[in-house]
């Protein structure tokens, strides 16, 4: 006779085994870093919101205020992050990443990536379905409901993404839109003249994912013009639109922007892209100029766009 399986110690087994397997109970000496586990998990978020009321940080990781609160008196000491008065409510404290807090959470995103990497490095490719299959089915059934099915994240550009993009930019655009290799072209070297003269200071690039695959891209790069920065090749994916990804990359820029020291935000883009347009007009972008061309083998009208930070 079957005995029946009692959830609660199966769940309780489970936690107890893979909070070890992943160590858990000795994060920093397994990743070589100076971070406990909720210490990184905090740079993680800031990393992937680019900015954040501390309540709202508190609420998303279920920390208690008091030990929060220390946390980030600890990074503040250490660079890690700045501090100040929230944008939209002053009685609420809005905290941001310094270049040197973006380098730790890069890091550490880094270091994860191996230890997972090595933990399923004897791991069959059948067995690795299997596994993600039953991870993807513990979010759906604990989440809540759409929330856990469609997990959207914003983080920094890995070995892959920059061809990636050009590839992505190129096929989509020539799909809906039926520009030539002309646009690809272009994009090539937009990306090329990131690589080339990337300064983390100033500049700054994201990939959304959704459910753990990339599906979007925005760049926020300095400008000719003094104190001006130029958002780039914003991209969404035609299958995972409708998740608010192109407006969290844009608002994602935009804080950016405002947060480096930037006086005002410009972009160029074309008037066939209506849904993006749409998204710029909800940032408080304002269209200043508009001028016809013949480009990537189609007749189109130029916009720039700009916003006053």
């Amino acid at each position: 006779m079957q005995t029946e399986t009692n959830p609660v110690q199966e769940i309780r087994t489970f936690n107890r085994f893979y909070t070890n397997r992943i160590g858990a109970l000795d994060y920093s000496r397994r990743l070589h870093t100076p971070y406990t586990l909720t210490e990184a998990r905090v740079l993680y978020e800031l990393a992937h919101t680019g900015h954040t009321d501390a309540a709202d940080l508190r609420a998303e990781l279920s920390v208690d205020a008091g030990q929060l609160s220390r946390m980030l008196a600890k990074f503040e000491e250490r660079g890690l992050v700045s501090r100040g008065p929230s944008d939209q409510d002053a009685r609420r404290q809005r905290v941001e990443l310094t270049a040197g807090g973006r380098e730790a959470a890069a890091l550490l995103e880094e270091r994860a990536r191996e230890a997972v990497g090595e933990m399923l490095s004897g791991v069959a490719a059948e067995d690795r379905r299997r596994l993600t299959e039953a991870m993807r089915t513990v979010r759906e059934v604990l989440g809540d409901g759409q929330e856990s099915r469609a997990e959207v994240r914003l983080r920094g550009p890995r070995a892959g993404d920059l061809g990636w993009v050009i590839q992505r930019n190129a096929q989509v655009y020539a799909a809906e839109f039926g520009w030539n290799e002309e646009y690809e072209a272009l994009v090539a070297r937009i990306v090329a003249d990131f690589a080339a003269g990337f300064d983390p200071e100033h500049e700054a690039a994201w990939v959304a994912e959704l459910n753990g695959e990339p599906v979007g891209w925005v760049m926020c790069v300095k400008d000719e013009a003094p104190g001006t920065a130029r958002l780039r090749l914003l991209l969404v994916e035609p299958g995972a639109r409708g998740h608010g990804i192109g407006r969290r990359l844009v608002d994602q820029c935009v804080g950016f922007a405002r947060a480096t020291g930037y006086r005002e935000l410009v972009l160029w883009t074309n008037d066939v892209l209506v849904a993006a347009r749409r998204i710029y007009q909800g940032a408080g972008f304002e269209l200043v100029r508009q001028e016809p061309h013949h480009s990537f083998g189609r007749d189109l009208v130029g916009q720039d766009w700009r916003l006053l930070l």
